[in-house]
């Protein structure tokens, strides 16, 4: 059944509407808050998730420019979402890179290769506005995937980028954008980021932390 864009929108309202709802006893005022999460809504449906696109160049921290191959940086940041997102229940159910790549192996005529979607007419998007569609080429690799994968939706990290902590943090932060498309009406859904915990540089750590923000946004750990 396709999800209606609004539907993410109520989700996050009922979140925070039973945050926010009247505190009548202690214990309900220091309960911990629980996180919104915007895609719970294609938990149980079939998913692909893409790879990670391209790293930002040009941040504050040098960071980006500090990675020396930034082709694997990306590798090891699409395995520990796969693996991530696996540990909570949605390694079989989901197609993931490492499926995506092993489907083109086997048949790339028939499947379109991964590692070469065509994303750059997202990247300038950082809100939706109305029913934007994703344009070709990107629309038909989108369409060959779900087809390839029995799958509808797209989940596709655009790119990473790193910034400076917020004051009172040392380091930096790992920022990854991410969209999710209905790839049989070429609909975007959803975009938003997710940004990983402060770091004082750029160590595994930071993709381990970027990938379970990820995971948060569909499903609790």
């Amino acid at each position: 059944m396709p999800l209606a864009r609004h539907s993410f929108a109520l989700l996050i309202a009922a979140s925070a509407a039973a945050a926010c709802a009247g505190g009548a006893s202690p214990a309900e005022e220091t309960a911990p808050v629980v996180p919104s999460r915007p895609l719970a809504s294609v938990m149980n449906q079939r998913v692909v998730v893409a790879p990670v696109n391209s790293v930002r160049e040009g941040d504050p921290l040098g960071w980006a420019a500090s990675i020396p191959r930034q082709r694997e940086w990306l590798r090891s940041l699409d395995g520990e979402i796969t693996r991530e997102l696996g540990e909570r229940g949605l390694r079989t159910a989901w197609a993931f890179p490492p499926d995506l790549v092993q489907a083109y192996q086997r048949n790339q005529a028939m499947s379109p290769d991964p590692h070469r979607l065509s994303p750059a007419p997202l990247q300038g998007i950082t809100r939706l506005s109305g029913k934007e569609r994703v344009p070709d080429p990107l629309a038909s690799q989108l369409r060959t995937l779900v087809a390839v994968h029995d799958a509808r939706y797209v989940l596709l990290p655009l790119d990473v980028s790193f910034e400076n902590a917020e004051a009172g943090e040392a380091g930096g932060r790992a920022r990854l954008r991410l969209v999710l498309i209905d790839a049989r009406t070429t609909e975007l859904i959803w975009i938003g980021d997710v940004r990983s915990e402060p770091a004082p540089s750029l160590t595994p750590g930071v993709a381990v932390s970027l990938a379970s923000r990820f995971a948060d946004l569909i499903v609790a750990r």
